[in-house]
C-alpha cells in the first residue's frame, strides 16, 4: 500500500473514494445530513456510512466514518479510522482512499499506519480468488493541514508496519514451508537492515549442553535452530544490552503427547513468539533504535517418530538442572528453559523479556483478548503494561503464585507439567527455575498471536504480529538513550 500526505483541499486522482472522519453527534450539513437522517449512523466508534458524492465532490465515492468522541480522539483512534476507512472502500473497484482528517502530524501519520496494518493479506498461496474478492486500492492519501511534519512522523510507523507484516508473514506461513532451518534463513537476511544474526544448530546447542531445547526436537527430521539477533544502536556498543527470547516451535503436533486432530493445523503458528521477537528486531534496526538489544529464537519441530522423546524421560538443561518430561506437549517451556539461560549466561542483559504460545490455560483465564503477564520485577512489568496500553495489545498482570509443588518431581529436580489446576501459572513458575536473578517477564500470548476472527480493524483474521508493538513502545520510551 502506498501512502501519501497531501494538503486539505488537493485535487483528487482518478478513481478516487473519499473518506471523512465524523465524531459522535456532529451535525452534518446539506444531502449528507439526509444521508445520516435516513440511517442508524451516529458517528459512533468502528460505524461507516456509503454514501452518494455530493455535487461538488469530485470522489466517486464518499464514506463516511465514526471515530466515536471527539475528545477521545487519541493515536491509537486515529489508527482505528484509518483501518475501517480502507476495509469500507477495499472491494470498491478504487485504486485511490483520501482521507481527511484534522488535528495534527501525529494523528496524520497514525491514520496512516492503520491502513497500512488494515492492508495486509496473506494470499501468496492463492491461485484461483475472483477478482471482486481481492482489494483494489493500492493507494492511500491522508488529507490534513499537518503539512510536512506527517511525512516526517511516518517513518518510524513504516517501519514498525513492514515489521509487524514480516511477523505475521512467519506465523502464517505453513509449517512445510516455514521448519526451524528456513525461518532462520529469513531472519539471516535482516541483516540487510544492519542486524547482526547467527545462527546455531545442534552440534553447536550439544555442546553447550542444551538438552532440554534438543529433547523437543529429537523426533523430528529437521534440525532444530538457536537464532542470535544483535542491534547495538546505542552510542555506546558495550553497554549492556536489553534481551528478549521467543519460543519458536514450528508446528508442534504434541510429539508423543499426541494433540487431537481436530484443529492441529493451527499448530503451525506455536512460533509466534520467536515471530514477534524476530518482527521487534526487525522493527528496532528499521527505525534505528539508539539502544542495545538482543532477541533470541529457540527453533524446533515437536514430531511423534520413533526417535521422539518419550512422557517419563530425563533431561539435562543448559544450566545443569534435570527436568523430568511428563508430558512432551508442554514442550515450548523446554524451549525456553535452554534459550533463557543461555541469553543471561552469554549476554548479561539489564532484564529478559520471552514471548511464546505457551499454554491453553491462559485462553481459559484472559480469553482471547488479553496476553498474561508474569514478573519478578515490578518496574519491568509497570513497563510492559504502559506500552501495552500505548499501542492496544492489551496485556494483564497475572501471580507467580505458590503453586511450585505441582512441577515437583520425585526424580528429577523439576518436571514440566504440574496438571491443569492454573496451568499458565506452574509454566511460568517452570521458567523461573532458569532465570538467574534476573529481572525477567514472560508473556503468555497464545490468546493473542491468531484471531478467528479479529474484531480490531488493523489486525487481520490470522497472524496478529501480537508483540512486536507493545516490546518496540517500551524500548523507544523506556530503554533508548
Amino acid at each position: 500500500m502506498e501512502i501519501e500526505f497531501v494538503a486539505a483541499g488537493a485535487a483528487l486522482p482518478a478513481k478516487s473514494g473519499l473518506a471523512r472522519i465524523v465524531f459522535e453527534g456532529e451535525s452534518q450539513g446539506g444531502a449528507l445530513a439526509q444521508a445520516v437522517a435516513a440511517s442508524r449512523f451516529t458517528g459512533a466508534k468502528g460505524q461507516t456510512l456509503d454514501v452518494l458524492a455530493p455535487q461538488g465532490v469530485a470522489a466517486s465515492r464518499l464514506v463516511l466514518v465514526g471515530a466515536g468522541k471527539k475528545d477521545a480522539f487519541d493515536a491509537l483512534a486515529a489508527e482505528h479510522a484509518g483501518a475501517n476507512a480502507y476495509h469500507a472502500l477495499k472491494l470498491s473497484g478504487l485504486e485511490t482512499l483520501r482521507i481527511e482528517l484534522s488535528g495534527g502530524a501525529e494523528l496524520a501519520a497514525r491514520a496512516a499506519l492503520g491502513v497500512r496494518l488494515a492492508s495486509y493479506r496473506f494470499d501468496k498461496y492463492r491461485t484461483k480468488e475472483p477478482a471482486e474478492k481481492k482489494p483494489s486500492l493500492t493507494k492511500a492519501q491522508i488529507a490534513s493541514d499537518a503539512g510536512d511534519a506527517a511525512l516526517e512522523a511516518f517513518p518510524p510507523l513504516a517501519a514498525l508496519a513492514d515489521a509487524i507484516s514480516f511477523s505475521r508473514d512467519l506465523v502464517s506461513e505453513p509449517a512445510n514451508i516455514l521448519y526451524p532451518a528456513e525461518f532462520a534463513r529469513r531472519v539471516k537476511e535482516l541483516e540487510s537492515l544492519g542486524l547482526e544474526v547467527e545462527i546455531l544448530g545442534e552440534a553447536e546447542m550439544m555442546k553447550l549442553g542444551m538438552g532440554s531445547l534438543l529433547g523437543v526436537g529429537q523426533g523430528s527430521v529437521r534440525e532444530s535452530q538457536l537464532v542470535v539477533i544483535k542491534w547495538m544502536g546505542a552510542a555506546d556498543k558495550s553497554a549492556q544490552p536489553v534481551a528478549f527470547v521467543g519460543k519458536g516451535v514450528c508446528f508442534d503436533t504434541g510429539g508423543i503427547s499426541i494433540k487431537p486432530a481436530e484443529n492441529m493445523e493451527d499448530m503451525k503458528w506455536d512460533m509466534g513468539g520467536a515471530g514477534a521477537v524476530a518482527g521487534l528486531m526487525h522493527a528496532l534496526a528499521g527505525r534505528k533504535a539508539k539502544a542495545n538489544v538482543i532477541g533470541i529464537l529457540g527453533l524446533v519441530e515437536n514430531m511423534p517418530d520413533g526417535n521422539a522423546q518419550r512422557p517419563g524421560d530425563v533431561v539435562t538443561s543448559m544450566s545443569g538442572q534435570t527436568i523430568e518430561v511428563i508430558n512432551t506437549d508442554a514442550e515450548g517451556r523446554l524451549v525456553l528453559a535452554d534459550a533463557l539461560w543461555y541469553c543471561q549466561d552469554r549476554f548479561k542483559p539489564k532484564f529478559m523479556v520471552d514471548l511464546a504460545t505457551l499454554t491453553g490455560a491462559i485462553i481459559i483465564a484472559l480469553g482471547n483478548d488479553y496476553a498474561g503477564c508474569f514478573s519478578n520485577n515490578d518496574e519491568l512489568a509497570g513497563n510492559l503494561l504502559e506500552a501495552s496500553a500505548k499501542e492496544g495489545e492489551p496485556l494483564w498482570r497475572m501471580p507467580l503464585a505458590e503453586y511450585g509443588k505441582q512441577i515437583e518431581s520425585a526424580i528429577a529436580d523439576v518436571k514440566n507439567t504440574g496438571g491443569r489446576p492454573g496451568g499458565s501459572i506452574t509454566a511460568a513458575l517452570f521458567l523461573q527455575k532458569f532465570i538467574n536473578g534476573l529481572p525477567w517477564a514472560h508473556l503468555d500470548i497464545a490468546s493473542t498471536a491468531w484471531k478467528k476472527p479479529s474484531s480490531v480493524p488493523t489486525i487481520p483474521d490470522g497472524a496478529t504480529g501480537y508483540g512486536v508493538r507493545l516490546l518496540n513502545r517500551m524500548v523507544q520510551d523506556k530503554y533508548e538513550a
